[in-house]
């Protein structure tokens, strides 16, 4: 049961995380001078992505014990279809462009490259946060139990 508790509060965080970072960006990018979004940037990377890969990780690990003693074979299955999605924005999208975006935010570069990058970035964001809600939704929906 630590597993499931632990998962649940790990997931809840890597996706709230996920969240902020999205519209945090978006309002920033719409109301807020250039300082304001190279601050966010700044802030996105460090200390943002590191308790965004520690939650993920902790959801990962306790999601595949939890998977492992599930009954739930059918939500398993749709959930870890959706997971390599998630992972792949994450790895090859998310991280670099939030990387890249605090580099070129920091030295004041704000053209067709930056918004170009951050439009992917917003629909990367977008497209896990769905997923990751889908994969909370039908958890809760299911209760996964252990017996």
């Amino acid at each position: 049961m630590l597993a499931y508790k632990a998962h649940k509060v790990f997931a809840i965080g890597a996706f709230v995380t996920i969240v902020i970072f999205w519209t945090s960006t978006l309002i920033v990018e719409l109301f807020f001078d250039y300082k304001s979004i190279a601050l966010i940037k700044s802030l996105i990377v460090f200390p943002g992505l590191f308790i965004l890969v520690l939650t993920i990780a902790i959801t990962g690990i306790t999601g595949n014990i939890i998977a492992k003693k599930s009954k739930k074979e059918e939500l398993i299955k749709v959930k870890k279809k959706r997971m390599p999605i998630i992972a792949f924005n994450g790895i090859v999208i998310l991280i670099p462009c939030a990387i890249y975006l605090n580099i070129l935010a920091s030295n004041g570069t704000f053209n067709n490259i930056f918004y170009g990058i951050q439009v992917l970035e917003l629909l990367a964001g977008a497209t896990n946060i769905t997923l990751m809600f889908l994969n909370i939704r039908d958890s809760k929906k299911n209760q996964v139990s252990f017996s």
